[in-house]
């Protein structure tokens, strides 16, 4: 296993574990919705940092999920959703950590879409590397 593939296994591991977390905020009810966002954004996150590790592309530390997404369309990979679709989720990251009250930006079915979405496309990316 080369240095890259190890590196996006581990980060794909920890957007499960975002996932994970995610799941269990977004069914514990509306109080709980900026957590689970932040915890829908980081899985997201970690997956397409996993993608650039496996395409041996730098990355800078960022919750930018835009940044992100052309990161990885310059290495030529693409997951199934687009920069819009990514926008509302990026602040999450953020507003979550340093505001206790944060605006409601995305339904957590929309959350829950974009998570499945990079997710799968990551593991089959990293599956068919390995």
């Amino acid at each position: 296993m080369t240095p890259q593939l190890e590196e996006a296994c581990r980060l794909l591991k920890l957007a499960e574990r975002d996932r994970e977390t995610f799941e269990i905020l977004a069914n514990a009810g509306k109080q709980t919705h900026a957590a689970a966002g932040f915890h829908a954004q980081q899985a997201v996150e970690k997956a397409m940092k996993a993608l650039l590790c496996l395409r041996d592309c730098d990355f800078p530390r960022t919750h930018d999920l835009e940044s992100l997404l052309a990161l990885l369309a310059s290495a030529g990979t693409l997951p199934p959703v687009t920069a819009t679709d990514l926008r509302p989720l990026t602040p999450y990251a953020v507003d979550f950590r340093y505001d206790d009250e944060i605006a409601s930006l995305m339904t957590v079915d929309a959350m829950r879409g974009l998570v499945q979405r990079v997710l799968g496309f990551a593991v089959s990316q990293i599956a068919s590397s390995g």
